[in-house]
């Protein structure tokens, strides 16, 4: 099946379900269950290929069966444990029948999450299924209506056909969320698409942290929302080698939820993947990780911080070799700060950027001067509006690098028509848009009205300023005028007028003397 045929599917299925349970359950809220079932499926699909052979069907065995010995080695290498009649395949066959479903699933997510406990998984495990809550009263009042939904969302999960996830010619958990989002984003507002970075957007931001590296020692994403970012970093990596694997931290509990389904989802065993949950810029989970060879990250624009009042931060490793913290009321820089101070020395970062940061004065362009004068800043990059969801700005992509030889800094404007595809009320960079935006990273040649290098000393002529309008001119789109054409064109008009007035004079003074 194609990837368009598949997606086509998912968003069928999806939309089949919402139709259950319509008026049930808000928009925004339904796609946790969605989420959380597609999870469910997987990994018990996935579990059950550990014991599955000729002989021997996993979902058929009786749990007595089951040895604490086989128990114990299976968490040991999987994570976690699930006895076959907790299998999705086996909850969803008497689904619709099944008086204590909604109970009966909230032990058995209890169950697979304390499997762990004790284990090296443990932390990677715990609460994996938090926002499946199906006790909630959010499925109805009561407990028929709760496993009435409850059974149309295991159904029609179960009815998708796309054999093996992880060869699956789409990211299907992605795809789901993206989808979920954009039919959803009016009742969500801002937050339905705060922390997703769309898809190829995720990608674009990937190949640039990742450009021309044979192998990276781990990657990482501050603020990495439900793992989009990092997910790219691993399809980009499917013939190389990240050596130590997928790190990440995320302050929002549902989303630090749901990048750690999605790690196993991609199938990233858990001592592959290490997400956190915290607050980065002021309680940083990963610091004994560091340095890291790749960092991409779309942190939160513009939030506020606690900043100047807290005295103790300047003084923090990260922000104070800046001389200044980030103000306020705009935690953007400390997030690139943070990032910044986690690279590697032969390492690169993508981090996506709210515009207003580049050309600011007070703190933040004393930071940029910071970036500037230590050859840090290697590209900026200007995208076009409306590529994400629930916002039209037009954001940038600061790329740094600890490595660079020229004392100077590409600027790309990849905001124009030729750089994106309008889709309803989105626009979507295509594969052709980022081939050409990572040509024009890649080569460092300037190309009028859309990419130039830029030496350093001159961007401190201009107080720091790192806007890509700056120094990339826009092309003149106006109407090219031939003033000497012109100019002969006003002289004919002027002798007509004048032949004009001659006759009219003439006329005048034959009716006077009449």
């Amino acid at each position: 099946m194609t990837s368009t045929a598949q997606r086509a599917e998912l968003q069928a299925k999806i939309w089949k379900i919402a139709n259950e349970v319509r008026g049930a359950v808000d928009g925004w809220d339904f796609k946790q269950f969605v989420l959380g079932a597609l999870f469910y499926r997987f990994i018990s699909e996935n579990f059950s290929k550990h014991f599955d052979d000729a002989d021997t069907v996993y979902a058929d065995l009786s749990d007595d069966v089951i040895s604490s010995e086989i128990k114990d080695d299976a968490i040991k290498t999987k994570g976690y444990f699930i006895y076959p009649s907790q299998l999705f395949v086996n909850i969803a066959k008497s689904a619709s029948t099944n008086k204590n479903l909604n109970t009966e699933l909230k032990a058995i997510f209890d169950a697979i999450e304390s499997s762990a406990n004790g284990y090296a998984s443990e932390d990677d495990i715990k609460g994996l299924f938090a926002d499946f809550d199906t006790t909630s009263n959010r499925l109805g009042n009561s407990v028929p209506d709760k496993n009435k939904r409850l059974a149309a969302v295991l159904k029609g999960v179960e009815e998708l056909n796309f054999g093996n996830f992880e060869n699956n010619q789409i990211d299907l958990f992605g795809d789901a969320y993206e989808f979920l989002i954009s039919n959803y984003a009016a009742n969500a507002g801002k937050s339905g698409g705060e922390f997703f970075t769309p898809q190829t957007v995720s990608k674009l931001i990937a190949q640039l942290a990742l450009h021309k590296k044979k192998k990276v020692n781990k990657i990482y994403d501050p603020a990495c929302g439900s793992g989009s970012l990092l997910l790219q970093a691993k399809k980009h990596f499917d013939s190389h080698i990240i050596e130590e694997g997928f790190f990440g931290q995320e302050i929002n509990h549902t989303t630090y939820n749901l990048a750690r389904m999605n790690m196993f989802l991609h199938n990233i065993n858990y001592d592959k993947f290490h997400i956190l949950l915290g607050d980065t810029l002021l309680k940083p989970a990963l610091g004994d990780e560091k340095p890291f060879d790749a960092i991409v990250s779309n942190p939160p624009y513009s939030v506020t911080w606690i900043g100047s009042d807290d005295p103790t931060l300047i003084n923090d490793d990260r922000f104070a070799p800046a001389g200044v913290l980030a103000p306020k009321s705009k935690a953007d820089f400390a997030f690139v700060l943070h990032a910044l101070s986690y690279l590697s020395s032969k390492g690169r970062a993508a981090i996506v950027c709210f515009p207003g940061i580049f050309y600011r004065g007070g703190a933040e362009q004393k930071i940029r001067q910071y970036l500037v004068d230590n050859n840090f800043v290697e590209t900026v990059i200007s995208l076009a509006p409306n590529l994400f969801f629930g916002t039209s700005i037009a954001v940038n992509i600061l790329v740094l690098s600890k490595n660079k030889k020229e004392n100077s800094t590409q600027f790309i404007d990849a905001s124009g028509e030729d750089f994106f595809k309008k889709v309803t009320n989105n626009n979507v960079l295509e594969d052709s848009h980022i081939e050409r935006i990572m040509e024009l990273f890649d080569k460092k040649e300037n190309v009028a009205h859309t990419a130039i290098t830029v030496e350093n000393s001159k961007i401190a002529e201009n107080d720091y300023n790192l806007s890509v309008s700056s120094y990339v001119e826009a092309k003149d789109n106006r109407e090219v005028i031939d003033i000497k054409v012109l100019n002969a064109e006003i002289a004919e008009t002027v002798k007509k007028i004048n032949a004009l007035r001659t006759d009219i004079d003439k006329i005048i003074k034959e009716i006077e003397t009449v």
